[in-house]
């Protein structure tokens, strides 16, 4: 970024601010006689993800240092300080895509040193050969490291966060559904009391089965219902009763059918239209009440099967290095990646339920299954996801399986390479199949790519005689 105001800069000047100190009038005088001085408004500098193709030292004014995390911009850092830098500072590295780390933005019109990247790479390389070298080492071993160490940070991360998470969880699900029980048998008790103090004993029979099979599953599909509430709506509006079709949803959510319909009729308590009216009423109240109850404890029960998922997923009620049911590791990836399964996703488990349980440091194996379901997701937008599962010898095979486009021949052999990706900028940094590799090598195993159009496998075999490795 370049305007009208450019020139070329004053050795002094740079002689003054720290990030020069120590340099040669030589030196000072290559970086002047390459750079310009430059003023410019308040606004965007740099944006990171950007082919890095400038080095910016400020000479006036204030830089604000920020940079992406999720959807966010986060501020990280201001200053005025002259000599304060930014941009290409990463110029040295021997790569023909460096791109800028960082957003970089100038609160105020503020000037510039403005060194070209390619001018300010060969200059370290040239003048500190092995300073450069060092910071080579450093730079690349650093991303190095937290390419490969931040997923496992992360797991770690993950298994404190989840220990209190699912504490938390786990003891108002396991409330609610005792509440639910509970509730459940003092209605029923209620009923019973206002029997005792003259209410109809037909009738309360007639409650108590039907709540009973309220509470029970009902196997009608959908289709099934719609005709089962327009048969007891047309019955009901018939038999003259009040607000016929609301009491006709009710009754065909639990099941309730016509020939309920007609004991209810013949038990003597529907002998005129309003008493029939009322009875039916009656008799809706506890059937939706039935239902609801029955929906609280579904909903309940299924918190605390999610919040096992969780456990099951992370690990944390285990050893480091036990036995573990290798469809359990599945399925529990499976349900905390359901986020990612779409309705043009249709998933086959095609499982060996006889194999043994298989010793292995679970936690890791799930990150495994990750990686391997997330890039079969990735390669598939709609179509199947086959997890499937045998026993070879003294190994077990599990095979995670896509129907996308396949893998081209040329790339193949590639996909296993760290730092090896096919995705765009910033969405994938190659090392999820180079860290399931590690995993598997960890395990004594095995892990491998198969491709064609419309059948991609990655194949994992794991010993059933594992030491801890």
């Amino acid at each position: 970024m370049v305007d009208e105001s450019a020139h070329a800069c004053d050795i002094d000047e740079l002689r003054e601010l720290f990030l020069f100190e120590g340099l040669t009038a030589d030196q000072l005088q290559r970086l002047c006689g390459n750079g310009t001085v430059t003023t410019l408004p308040a606004g965007l500098l740099c944006r990171q993800g950007d082919p890095a193709t400038h080095f910016y030292v400020l000479l006036d004014g204030e830089i604000l240092l920020s940079k992406y995390t999720g959807n966010r911009d986060i501020e990280m850092w201001t200053t005025s300080q002259r000599g304060a830098y930014c941009g290409a500072w990463s110029a040295f590295l021997p790569d023909d895509d460096v791109r800028y780390e960082n957003n970089a933005s100038l609160t105020r019109p503020s000037r510039l040193l403005v060194l070209d990247a390619i001018t300010l790479g060969d200059f370290l390389r040239t003048e500190f050969p092995m300073a450069t070298h060092l910071l080579v080492g450093h730079t690349q071993g650093r991303l190095h490291a937290g390419r490969i160490l931040g997923p496992h940070e992360r797991l770690v991360q993950l298994g404190q966060l989840t220990a209190g998470l699912t504490h938390e969880l786990n003891n108002p699900a396991a409330a609610a559904v005792r509440a639910a029980s509970a509730l459940r048998s003092r209605i029923t008790e209620t009923r019973h009391r206002r029997a005792e103090v003259g209410t109809d004993t037909t009738l309360l029979e007639l409650h108590d089965r039907v709540a009973e099979i309220a509470a029970k599953p009902t196997d009608l599909t959908t289709a099934q219902k719609s005709h089962l509430e327009e048969a007891l709506g047309e019955w009901l509006d018939a038999h003259g009763v009040s607000d016929a079709w609301d009491h006709a949803a009710t009754f065909a959510e639990a099941g309730i059918d016509i020939d309920w319909m007609e004991r209810i009729s013949a038990s003597g308590c529907g002998d005129t239209p309003a008493a029939l009216s009322a009875a039916v009423r009656s008799l809706s109240s506890t059937v939706e009440t039935e239902l609801l109850l029955t929906e609280i404890g579904d909903a309940t029960k299924r918190i605390s099967v999610l919040v096992d998922q969780v456990k099951q997923y992370s690990q944390l009620d285990r050893a480091p290095f036990d036995v573990a049911d290798i469809h359990e590791l599945l399925d529990s990836t499976l349900a905390m990646l359901s986020h990612r399964l779409g309705p043009g996703v249709t998933v086959v488990r095609d499982f060996d339920h006889g194999l043994p349980a298989v010793p292995c440091y679970a936690a890791e194996l799930n990150q495994v299954w990750t990686n391997l379901i997330n890039n079969a997701l990735d390669a598939m937008p709609s179509g199947v996801l086959t997890l499937r599962t045998r026993r070879e010898r003294d190994t077990v095979r599990v095979e995670v399986c896509d129907t996308g486009t396949g893998i081209p021949d040329d790339v193949l052999p590639r996909v296993f390479d760290p730092f090896f990706t096919t995705k765009p900028f910033g969405e994938g940094a190659g090392l999820g199949l180079d860290i399931a590799v590690r995993i598997v090598d960890r395990h004594g195993g095995s892990l491998w790519a198969e491709s064609a159009p419309g059948d991609t496998r990655f194949v994992t075999t794991l010993p059933l005689t594992a030491e801890p490795g």
